[in-house]
């Protein structure tokens, strides 16, 4: 069966000792050491797993007003799908060591690529230790295949003029970390704040203590401000990448629909024109 939003770590070590093993995506990253996730990898990852960068492959050019990690143009993106062997109904697992943010771009970005056989690993590197699974350092050797065909987006996105507070029809949800949120501090991006109507879901209230996400029945409980209409929902974080676990988190427990604003703040704050607000949600 495809899987389309998790995989636990049993179950993917059954299907890479299957006859048709999935495409296996190394998507660990460190926001403040770029080079981190690839050192990672080189000392030890899945079987089979390609490694692939958050700034070189899962995002694409950015121009100083496009955000930090700017969507890939599609043909772009397929072309890298093909590159990395995934070609309609292969099943695709993407998996990191922080949580799944950066497994859930991925995830997210196939979806909107089209491809629906793609699941990020439950509790990623951690879990696959725990469930008995072995890390190698051999590189893999998956054959390429023509960029992926091209389909229809899979995953909605807004642009940030749709999301001006004056008449927007969307109900936008901020997944960074509350004092990021608040504007208490801002490690990242030259303004602090938020987009003005923005509520806040901090990513990491979809996990476990062990990273695996909650149950889908807590999911939709942690959800349910947003639940009722989930294609009226737009999520957003500080430059498009942790708002895909939200994303990730309400398709698992049966909320799918909900839109992905792929500048996010970095973005936005790049606008002085744009507004800002500071402090908790009104």
């Amino acid at each position: 069966m495809p899987w389309n939003t998790l995989i636990d770590a049993e179950t993917l070590r059954t299907a890479l000792e299957g006859a048709d093993p999935p495409v296996v995506l190394d998507c660990g990253f460190d926001l403040a050491d770029p080079a981190a996730g690839e050192r990672a990898h080189a000392a030890g990852h899945l079987p089979q797993a390609q490694y692939v960068h958050l700034d070189r492959d899962l995002s694409g050019a950015k121009d100083g007003r496009n955000g930090r990690h700017p969507l890939p143009t599609r043909a772009v993106l397929a072309a890298r799908a093909g590159a990395w062997g995934i070609a309609p109904g292969v099943q695709v697992v993407a998996y990191d060591a922080q949580g799944g943010p950066y497994a859930a771009r991925a995830w997210w970005l196939l979806r909107w690529l089209g491809h629906d056989a793609v699941a990020v690993l439950d509790g990623g590197t951690a879990a696959w230790v725990a469930a008995g699974g072995s890390l190698v350092t051999a590189p893999a050797t998956v054959p390429a295949r023509p960029p992926y065909p091209e389909r229809p987006p899979g995953m909605p996105t807004v642009v940030a003029a749709a999301l001006l507070p004056a008449d927007r029809p969307w109900r936008v949800l901020d997944a960074r970390a509350p004092e990021r949120y608040r504007g208490d501090v801002e490690p990242l991006d030259p303004v602090a704040g938020h987009i003005p109507g923005a509520a806040n879901r901090f990513f990491k209230d979809n996990l476990l203590p062990d990273g695996r996400l909650r149950t889908s029945a807590e999911l939709r409980a942690g959800f349910a401000p947003w639940a009722a209409e989930p294609a009226t929902v737009v999520h957003q974080c500080g430059s498009g990448v942790t708002a895909c676990h939200n994303l990730l988190a309400m398709e698992h427990a049966g909320l799918p629909g909900s839109a992905l604003y792929p500048g996010s703040w970095s973005e936005w704050c790049a606008d002085p024109s744009r507004p800002v607000a500071r402090g908790p949600a009104a």
